[in-house]
């Protein structure tokens, strides 16, 4: 029997790599089976560990500002062929802000732009920037700073990090951004696929997520526009209508003004670096999964990446989480044969996380089981 591991990563409990051995235990319980390990990722924690097993490369560590402005230890990839993979959540991530100090207004990607100026110091000039696990609303301000533009308020003065401050802004000046940038290509990572402002733009759908009360989500939201609005003046045209815009707190929007990024499926860059239809195609058996299934896996996420290829050759895909949420079955429509949750015994979330490695060993000996 030959199956496929390919999980996302269980956020804030395991790596994708963690994940894959404790179902490789559990599989070798039940049966000798030839395993083929892949980590897998969709644009957020995890794409650079997952691009650097497929296609090889290095991680390089820096200190960044974070997300509320103090400095963080973060990292990014540069990949054989030289290309630099960026995981915004790395220094502007929701990971890197405590529950009770989480507030959009003054959050910044600052940190972004940071990373990006130390991969071209190191000579790349291909960039893959992941935008999945966002802890900021500023529309890609702050890593616009980083980067050499100045955003001033009406006295010529810069504004403060935030999107609650993009209302004081009157003017950008292009003319100190890194000339680098010109001689770069930018891939973003993402399945966001939101403009960035409006009821389905980025403030609405993930502000909340980042702390945004209803109230902040108004601000977050004409600030975006305001801010939106003036960068039509500086460019020349009007970008906050376009598909991905609203992708990490409008990050994407920035990029795709600025920095003339295009937007490429997360999970779909991940599978071809790792030629992961071919690897399906071989296997009996493949099994994925993630922290938590819900009715939104089935939008671009990693197992239903995986199970789409695997539909189209007929092959059994089995998804084992750490939870199953609302609409989960929706995943049956694309070609999920079972899907499982790793609990044994009502228990809190921390007991799960603290105890993942073993609850996942355990259920996959027990769905393997079934195949044996």
């Amino acid at each position: 029997m030959r199956i496929l591991v390919a999980p996302d990563s269980y956020k804030g409990s395991l790596s994708s790599r963690e994940v894959i051995e404790a179902m490789a235990e559990g599989i070798r319980r039940a049966v000798d089976a030839d395993i083929i390990k892949v980590p897998i990722a969709d644009g957020g924690e995890g794409t650079i560990d997952a691009l650097i097993f497929s296609s090889g490369g290095k991680i390089v560590e820096a200190e960044v500002v974070g997300p509320l402005g103090n400095a963080v230890k973060s990292f990014f990839g540069i990949l054989k062929d030289g290309t630099a993979v960026i995981e915004m959540a790395a220094s502007s991530g929701l990971n890197l802000v405590p529950i009770d100090m989480r507030n959009p207004l003054v959050t910044t990607t600052y940190g972004v732009g940071q990373l990006i100026k130390k991969a071209l110091d190191e000579g790349c000039r291909r960039f893959i920037v992941g935008l999945g696990g966002s802890a900021t609303n500023d529309g890609g301000a702050g890593m616009m700073e980083a980067l050499g533009a100045k955003l001033l308020d009406e006295d010529g003065k810069d504004i403060p990090y935030g999107g609650g401050n993009l209302s004081r802004l009157k003017k950008i000046d292009v003319d100190g951004l890194d000339k680098r940038i010109y001689e770069s290509s930018f891939i973003v990572a993402s399945d966001v696929t939101n403009p960035l402002c409006g009821k389905n733009g980025a403030s609405y759908v993930y502000g909340p997520q980042k702390g945004a009360t209803p109230e902040m989500v108004n601000i977050l939201d004409k600030n975006l526009y305001h801010y939106a609005k003036i960068v039509e003046k500086t460019v020349g045209k009007d970008f906050k209508d376009t598909p991905g815009a609203g992708a990490a707190g409008g990050l994407g929007f920035s990029l795709i003004a600025f920095l003339n990024a295009k937007i490429k499926s997360g999970i779909e860059i991940v599978m071809e670096a790792a030629n992961m239809e071919e690897k399906i195609k071989s296997c009996d058996i493949v099994i994925t999964g993630e922290g938590n299934t819900d009715f939104q896996t089935a939008f671009g996420k990693a197992p239903a990446g995986i199970a789409k290829i695997a539909q189209k050759y007929g092959k059994k895909v089995i998804i084992l989480s750490g939870g199953l949420g609302r609409g989960y079955k929706e995943l049956y429509k694309i070609g999920v044969i079972a899907m499982f949750s790793i609990v044994d015994k009502p228990m809190t979330i921390d007991e799960a996380i603290h105890d993942a490695k073993r609850l996942i060993s355990d259920r996959m000996e027990d769905v393997i089981r079934l195949f044996v």
